[in-house]
């Protein structure tokens, strides 16, 4: 059964011929010092544990400027009203100091609910390596699709983590699938959840000289970068 939800969009992107070669590929999230930004420092130098701590708390000043310029929006419709109610529900009980953005969607055409959180106690969202956030993400779809309405898909980001590592992967994704196109061998990822997947998938969509594909059941479910000879070619 081909998977259309897109929460959980992960259709193969189909292709011409497939190369036979496999090399394994582990995704390392470059921003985990993102994940751990509030961890207490070990290191016993008081000058370096200070300044290390002024060079975080700079990085979040100058971050926090960049994200002023970002507009929230007030919600255009039911749904969107009630994904944001939701999550700023669950960030009072919490009881964290942040706020909840609605924020116009990435793609003008696009029926997406995009939502930020925000706020001195940001980073507990993002938790480690993303998974308190991804968490908070899944929830929120399960609680706004209701059965007999439209299917929206909410992304749940905060401090812009999620938007860089997106970037990140999609630009890994390129480099691998030019490396496939070089070597002539089909890549293969680590297992990845299917939003990350689906990340994959989007960045090659275009990508000449490869097609994309997932293999696998379960968390056991990794996406292959295969390269393919073009007719004529």
């Amino acid at each position: 059964m081909n998977e259309s939800n897109p929460i959980d969009d992960d259709e193969n992107l189909e292709g011409d011929e497939e190369l036979d070669e496999d090399e394994d590929v582990d995704f390392d999230d470059d921003d985990d010092d993102d994940d751990d930004q509030d961890d207490d420092l070990d290191d016993d130098d008081d000058g370096q544990v200070e300044a290390a701590q002024e060079t975080q708390h700079s990085d979040r000043r100058r971050r926090g400027r960049s994200r002023r310029r970002e507009r929230s929006i007030e919600p255009p419709d039911e749904q969107s009203r009630r994904a944001l109610e939701f999550v700023d529900e669950v960030i009072e009980n919490m009881q964290l100091r942040c706020a909840v953005h609605l924020r116009e969607p990435k793609d003008p055409d696009s029926r997406d609910i995009r939502l930020e959180v925000t706020g001195q106690d940001a980073a507990r969202i993002i938790g480690k390596r993303g998974q308190v956030l991804g968490a908070l993400q899944f929830l929120a779809n399960r609680a706004l699709n209701r059965p007999g309405e439209e299917r929206r898909y909410v992304t749940v980001d905060a401090e812009g983590y999620r938007s860089r590592r997106d970037n990140s992967l999609a630009a890994m994704a390129k480099r691998l699938g030019k490396q496939a196109v070089n070597d002539g061998k089909i890549i293969t990822f680590e297992p990845m959840p299917p939003r990350d997947r689906r990340l994959v998938h989007l960045a090659l969509a275009k990508f000449d000289g490869v097609i994309t594909k997932s293999e696998g059941e379960g968390e056991d479910r990794r996406v292959q970068i295969i390269p393919v000879r073009r007719s004529g070619a």
